[in-house]
């Protein structure tokens, strides 16, 4: 057992006998004081006493026999002892460390086959065998008893039961000092069946207390389910009404089952949360709708500028609403490039109709359980997203974003697109089956909104069950005024810089748009615009400016008697900033002349320079009266502000930030994109095309020469990158070509005997489509005939082998496109006017178009005439 030693010389001379081989020592009790208790626990102050005791008086308090104790080890004041024999106390030889001689005192002699000590023996062992069955805390105690000392016999049994009873330390003294082995084995057996009296009353104290802390338990989980029956109750009388007939029964049932299942059971758990989804669904309750059009309309019009297709398309709903006096659901997909605003529009058409609002992407969706839900059976199952939707927003009729809906996935799961099927078909959305709910449910009230890039990626039953409206994208006009009215201002505030404090001309907005963002939608610009506000915020802040609204305890008064000049020094409220930076220096508002007039359609036709948008330069009114400063500023000390305010009044001002064409660059950097117009008109053999790109449109050039001429040697070479489709094109432009050559000029043999090369740039870029073969056919013309096309003329259609100009896609991009390159007159096949005509005024205002059935007019308004049916 380890013994902590507090005398300081007594443990050095243990060390030291340690250290001499002599690792021993006399382990002795000390006497209670006369008068004491052994039973009674004494306070600290007595062991004090007993540490302060030297020589004789700690001779007098101690218990002549002993043990002889080995010592195991010694670590820091803690000495470990090992209980070898007796000892006896004969005399002292030293009082401090107290050092004294002994006897070893032996047992006395018995007789091992004596009947009396084999039974007193045995019941020893019967008992502590029961003692070490109850408690296995002693089991360790055999096994190092038999590994020191060794194996059992008569009077190391008795020493062992009294050593693990427990017994208090009279009574253990009184086994050591017994020599006489048969009285020894009775004294152990006393203290050992009292071992045995104290682990069963340790059991009894157990178990009452186990069994009162599982009736507690007991009665807290059957509280807790009545707890949450009352819940599921109480939340479906509220809905008892609305909530379908079939829906009710199933919530019955499984309240009953509920009731008669144990709360430790791992059915409980499912039955609980399967109740817990079906009564928290909003079964019947519906949102108020809004049918007011005007309000709509004015809603997104506050959201977004333009697409007017899915405005229209939203207020149709709203009418037709109106007259029924109730309103059902609609599949809608918005298609269109990135950045048009599909996602946002939604949320829009959400505010319009006074619905509940939810979104989830379905982008790489692989697993049918998200939409259908998982079986109950499955551990961690929960319901598809349709029925999340309806948990979360608390409505039947919310309106439904589901995005990227053209990149669904398909795994070893199942096939979403399939799944959706049913969600998506309002003929079968009546009744929605959701795996886990197992009950049918009323998403007929719900209107989806689906948005895709792609729509050829989506798969034809899918989406034959939506209503496409196609975005097409925005023209530079409405860029402009999305940047004005949205994008910049948002991106203001989100940089925390004031209006008075930043210009971004015209000129530079409209460079921005041309040169940097000509993708059809605007996430690009917003980018470029944050970009510049960044770098605007960063210039301001190292000139001192902070627009941190004032501390409560500062204290702005405003002075309006005029100053020394007779003028009034008013600070407007509207005017008014942080004291640091704004009181100092007040700049006038800057007027725009050209901005109410001119329209951003005609700075397309002219030079993006200082002349096209003259702004005045910003007036600063700044005080120098440090004196008449300070009046007008009352900070606490040490106020951030009034050290701005001291800066200020040292002659330092902040003037406004102008962001025109010239310093456009140092913000955003080079331009992206280049003029796409090479020639200003356009060589023999060289023809300007019109294509549909990711960005929105684009103008491109068809360049064809000649590479050697000899009898027989006709042949077509094609560069520039393209694909399977336009290289066929160029083959029947080829074959067309010759063909019109020889009805035009019989004589003329240029294709029998020459060798074309045809280009299209740019060479990195790859091109396909059928829409460029009337522009082949006339850049080869132009080459065999030797003249040069009409100047400003541009042309898109894909040609048959019989001459036949057959329609095209992206009418609006490849019209704004042509805009950009100043392009004056646009051929387009004849049954894309009814697309034309649908476009906006600006698109078409100032360009001469003409529709065509075949080629042989595309010639005539190519190289011989103006004339030709056309509109402008």
């Amino acid at each position: 057992m380890p013994i902590y030693v507090k005398d300081q010389k007594l443990l050095q001379a243990l060390v030291e006998n340690r250290k001499r081989s002599i690792p021993y020592a006399g382990a002795f009790l000390v006497k209670d004081e006369e008068g004491t208790d052994p039973n009674i626990v004494t306070s600290s102050d007595s062991e004090k006493s007993i540490d302060d005791l030297k020589g004789k008086e700690l001779l007098q308090r101690l218990h002549e026999v002993g043990t002889l104790a080995q010592i195991t080890s010694i670590q820091g004041d803690q000495v470990v002892l090992l209980g070898h024999r007796r000892l006896k106390i004969t005399e002292m030889v030293q009082e401090d460390p107290l050092t004294v001689k002994v006897d070893h005192l032996k047992e006395n002699p018995y007789n091992k086959d004596d009947d009396v000590i084999k039974a007193t023996s045995f019941e020893v062992i019967s008992t502590l065998r029961e003692v070490l069955r109850q408690s296995s805390l002693w089991k360790d105690h055999v096994q190092t008893y038999t590994q020191h000392i060794g194996d059992f016999n008569y009077p190391r049994l008795a020493d062992f039961g009294a050593a693990i009873s427990g017994a208090n330390k009279i009574l253990c003294q009184e086994v050591l000092e017994e020599l006489d082995v048969y009285k020894r084995l009775k004294l152990t057996l006393e203290l050992v069946k009292k071992e045995i009296e104290i682990s069963k009353l340790q059991q009894s104290i157990a178990k009452a207390i186990e069994e009162k802390i599982s009736g507690d338990q007991r009665r807290y989980l059957l509280n807790e389910q009545l707890k949450a029956i009352k819940k599921f109750r109480e939340r479906i009388e509220a809905k008892k009404e609305k909530c379908p007939p079939h829906v009710l029964q199933v919530i019955e049932e499984e309240l009953t089952k509920l009731q008669l299942l144990e709360a430790s059971s791992s059915e409980f758990n499912v039955t609980r949360n399967y109740l817990d989804w079906l009564t928290v669904l909003p079964w019947g309750n519906y949102s108020d709708e809004n049918f007011d059009v005007h309000h709509a309309q004015q809603i997104l019009d506050e959201d977004h500028y333009g697409l007017s297709d899915v405005k229209e398309r939203i207020l149709e709903f709203i009418a037709v609403g109106k007259l029924r006096g109730t309103s059902q659901g609609k599949i809608i997909c918005l298609s269109g490039p990135p950045g048009v605003g599909k996602t946002s529009i939604g949320r829009s058409i959400a505010r319009a109709l006074n619905r509940k609002f939810y979104r989830f992407s379905v982008g790489g969706l692989a697993d049918v359980a998200e939409i259908k839900g998982h079986r109950r059976t499955y551990v961690g199952a929960m319901p598809g997203k349709m029925v999340q939707c309806l948990k979360s927003v608390g409505t039947a009729n919310p309106l439904v974003l589901i995005d990227e809906i053209d990149k669904l996935g398909r795994g070893h799961s199942g096939d979403p697109a399939s799944a959706l099927l049913e969600l998506l078909d309002p003929e079968q959305n009546v009744n929605f089956l959701d795996h886990y709910l197992d009950v049918p449910i009323d998403l007929s009230k719900v209107l989806f909104v689906c948005t895709a890039n792609v729509i050829e990626m989506i798969p034809n039953p899918l989406l034959d069950r939506m209503e496409i409206i196609a975005i097409a994208g925005y023209i530079t006009d409405e860029k402009m005024h999305i940047a004005r009215d949205y994008l910049e201002k948002n991106t203001r505030e989100a940089c925390g810089i004031k209006p008075e404090q930043v210009e971004v001309t015209d000129a530079a907005l409209l460079a921005l748009i041309e040169s940097y963002c000509r993708e059809a939608g605007v996430r690009n610009l917003q980018k470029q615009i944050e970009k510049i506000y960044r770098k605007i915020a960063l210039q301001l802040v190292r000139q001192g400016v902070s627009n941190e609204p004032a501390q409560e305890a500062a204290i702005v008064t405003v002075n309006e008697e005029p100053n020394a000049g007779g003028s009034a020094n008013k600070l407007k409220d509207e005017n008014m900033q942080d004291p640091a930076t704004e009181n100092v220096a007040m700049t006038s508002n800057i007027t725009d002349p050209a901005s109410n007039e001119a329209s951003e359609l005609d700075l397309l036709k002219k030079t993006v320079d200082h002349d096209v948008h003259p702004a005045e330069t910003p007036k600063e009114a700044v005080l120098t009266d440090p004196a008449q400063l300070t009046d007008k500023l009352c900070t606490p000390e040490g106020n951030n502000g009034m050290e701005g305010a001291k800066e200020e009044t040292a002659g330092k001002t902040v003037e406004k930030v102008v962001i025109d064409t010239s310093n456009l660059g140092d913000y955003v950097g080079k331009p992206v994109f280049q003029a796409e117009r090479i020639y200003e008109q356009t060589p023999v053999g060289v023809v300007m095309g019109l294509a549909w790109t990711a960005m929105g449109g684009s103008t491109l050039y068809i360049e064809t020469t000649k590479v050697e001429e000899g009898d027989g040697k006709g042949a077509l070479v094609l560069t520039g990158q393209l694909g399977d489709v336009m290289k066929e094109s160029a083959q029947i432009a080829h074959t067309v070509g010759r063909a019109i050559l020889q009805d035009k000029e019989s004589n003329n043999l240029f294709f029998a005997n020459s060798k074309v090369h045809l280009h299209v740039p740019a060479g990195s870029t790859p091109k396909d489509g059928p829409s460029a073969g009337c522009t082949m056919i006339t850049s080869m013309l132009s080459l065999a005939m030797g003249k040069p096309v009409k100047k400003d003329l541009a042309m898109t259609g894909e040609v048959t082998l019989t001459g036949r100009i057959l329609p095209i896609g992206g009418v609006k991009e490849k019209t704004i496109a042509a805009r950009r390159s100043a392009v004056k007159t646009i051929i387009f096949p004849a049954a894309n006017k009814r697309d034309f005509d649908e476009l906006a005024a600006n698109v078409k205002e100032g360009l001469e178009v003409h529709f065509v059935d075949t080629y042989n007019e595309i010639f005539d308004l190519a190289f011989q005439s103006e004339s030709g049916t056309g509109t402008s």
